[in-house]
C-alpha cells in the first residue's frame, strides 16, 4: 500500500508531465523535448552499466555493516567518475552529429548538450544513492524525494503554461530541475544513514566489476540501441516523425509504476528467498506479469483510440503504431521483471549478453537494410521484433540458471547449486 500510494503519486505525476508536454507543445519544440530525452536515458544507461545494480547482491544479509556499505558506494561513485571521463568527450562530439539534419542552431544544440551532461551526472547519483536507501530499508524518503519532485515539476508546468513561458528548454529545464532535487535528496539522507565516510578500494571495485561484468556488454548494447527507433528517425526523417515517435514512446509510461516496484520489492525479496522456494514464487510472478502484459496489449490492438486520447489530435491516427509501441512496451516490461529476479540470484552469464546482442544486431540490419527507417511504423515494428528477441534470451537464462546455478563471487569455486 506504502508502494501504491506513494510511488503511484510520483508516477501519476511524471506520466501528466509528459503528456501535458506531448499536448501544449508544438510538434517542433516537442522533438526537442523528445531528443533530449531520448538520449538522456542512454547517458544514464552508460553512466551506471549495471554498476548501481550490484550493491543488493554484494551487500547481501550485512544491511547493518554501514561501513561496508559506505565502502561500496564509494568504490561505485570512483567507477562513475572514471565513466564520466569517458562519456562526456563523446556526447560534445556525437550529439551535434545526430541532430545535424535538423538544422537548430548551434546555441541550441551547445545547450542540450550542456543540460545532458549535468543531468546524466545527477541520475547517476540517484542510482547509486537511492540504492542506499534500498538497502536500508528507508523506502519513505525514496518516495518522499520522487513525489516531491514529480508534483513540484507538474506545478511549475502549469505555471510556465498559465504566464506564456511554455517551450521546449522551458520544460526541459524543470524536468532536469526535478532530477537535480532527487539526487540531492538521496545523496544528503545516505550520509546521514550511513554515519560513516566510505573508502573506494580495488578490492571492492574488483568486487563490482566481476559480478556487473557478463551484463556489461548487454548494458551497454540497450543504452546504445535502446533509443534506436528515435536514433533513426532523428538522422533521417523530419521534426513531425520525432515527436510521432515520442510522443508514442509516451504509451509505455503505463508501465512505469509497475517496473520500479521490480528493484525495490521483488529485487530483495527474490535475494534472500531459500532456494526450495524459489521455483514456485518464480513460477506465480511470471504467470501474474504475464496475464496483466496480455491484457494490456489486448486492449490497446482493440480499443487503441483509449491510449491515443491522452495524445492530442496531434497523434489521433496512428491506431496501428499505438498498438505496437504498447505491445513493445508489455515485452520490455516483462524482460524487465525476468532480468530483475535472474540479477537477484545471481543468473548473471557471458553468453547470454553475446547472444543478445548478435541476434539483436541481425534483426536491426535487415530492417534497416529492407525497411523504410523513416516510416514510423517500420521503426516501432523492428522495435517489437527486437523485444521479441531479448523475451527469448531472458527465458533462457532462467531456465540455464536453474539447471546450473548462479554465477559465483570472486575467489569461490563452483561447489553446489546457490
Amino acid at each position: 500500500m506504502e508502494f501504491l500510494t506513494a510511488q503511484g503519486i510520483t508516477m501519476a505525476g511524471n506520466l501528466l508531465y509528459g503528456l501535458l508536454c506531448v499536448r501544449l507543445l508544438p510538434i517542433s519544440d516537442y522533438a526537442k523535448f523528445a531528443v533530449v530525452f531520448g538520449t538522456l536515458g542512454t547517458l544514464t544507461l552508460l553512466m551506471d552499466i549495471n554498476f548501481s545494480g550490484t550493491l543488493i547482491p554484494l551487500i547481501g544479509e550485512r544491511v547493518t555493516d554501514y561501513q561496508l556499505i559506505a565502502d561500496y558506494v564509494a568504490s561505485l561513485r570512483q567507477l562513475a567518475r572514471r565513466l564520466f571521463i569517458l562519456i562526456a568527450p563523446a556526447t560534445i562530439i556525437l550529439f551535434p552529429l545526430l541532430v545535424h539534419r535538423q538544422e537548430w542552431s548551434w546555441r541550441v544544440v551547445a545547450a542540450m548538450v550542456a543540460i545532458l551532461l549535468a543531468a546524466a551526472w545527477c541520475a547517476r547519483i540517484s542510482g547509486g544513492y537511492g540504492a542506499v536507501l534500498i538497502v536500508c530499508r528507508d523506502r519513505r524518503m525514496w518516495y518522499r524525494a520522487q513525489m516531491i519532485s514529480s508534483l513540484g515539476t507538474l506545478a511549475l508546468l502549469g505555471v510556465f503554461w498559465a504566464f506564456h513561458w511554455l517551450n521546449a528548454f522551458s520544460a526541459i529545464l524543470i524536468n532536469v530541475a526535478g532530477i537535480i532535487f532527487v539526487s540531492q535528496a538521496y545523496y544528503f539522507r545516505a550520509r546521514h544513514l550511513l554515519g560513516v565516510t566510505g573508502n573506494a578500494s580495488k578490492e571492492k571495485c574488483k568486487e563490482i566489476v566481476h559480478l556487473a561484468l557478463p551484463n556489461m556488454p548487454n548494458a551497454i548494447f540497450y543504452a546504445l540501441q535502446g533509443q534506436l527507433s528515435l536514433l533513426l528517425i532523428t538522422i533521417f526523417g523530419h521534426a513531425s516523425a520525432i515527436a510521432s515517435v515520442g510522443a508514442l514512446g509516451r504509451l509505455s509510461q503505463i508501465f512505469v509504476l509497475f517496473s520500479q516496484m521490480n528493484p525495490l520489492l521483488l529485487e530483495p525479496y527474490f535475494a534472500k528467498l531459500q532456494k526450495a522456494r524459489l521455483k514456485v514464487n518464480y513460477i506465480g510472478v511470471l504467470v501474474a506479469e504475464g496475464i496483466f502484459c496480455l491484457l494490456i496489449a489486448s486492449l490497446a490492438r482493440y480499443f487503441p483510440q483509449l491510449f491515443l486520447w491522452v495524445l492530442g489530435h496531434n497523434y489521433s491516427t496512428l491506431h496501428f503504431e499505438a498498438f505496437l509501441a504498447v505491445s513493445t512496451g508489455c515485452i520490455g516490461y516483462f524482460c524487465g521483471v525476468l532480468w530483475v529476479i535472474h540479477s537477484s540470484r545471481r543468473f548473471v552469464y557471458w553468453w547470454n549478453g553475446m547472444l543478445t546482442i548478435s541476434l539483436t544486431l541481425a534483426v536491426q540490419v535487415i530492417y534497416i537494410w529492407k525497411a523504410d527507417v523513416t516510416s514510423v511504423r517500420a521503426v516501432l515494428t523492428m522495435n517489437l521484433v527486437t523485444a521479441l528477441v531479448g523475451l527469448l534470451i531472458n527465458v533462457l537464462t532462467g531456465v540455464y540458471g536453474f539447471v546450473w546455478g548462479p554465477r559465483l563471487r570472486v575467489g569461490i569455486g563452483r561447489k553446489s547449486h546457490a
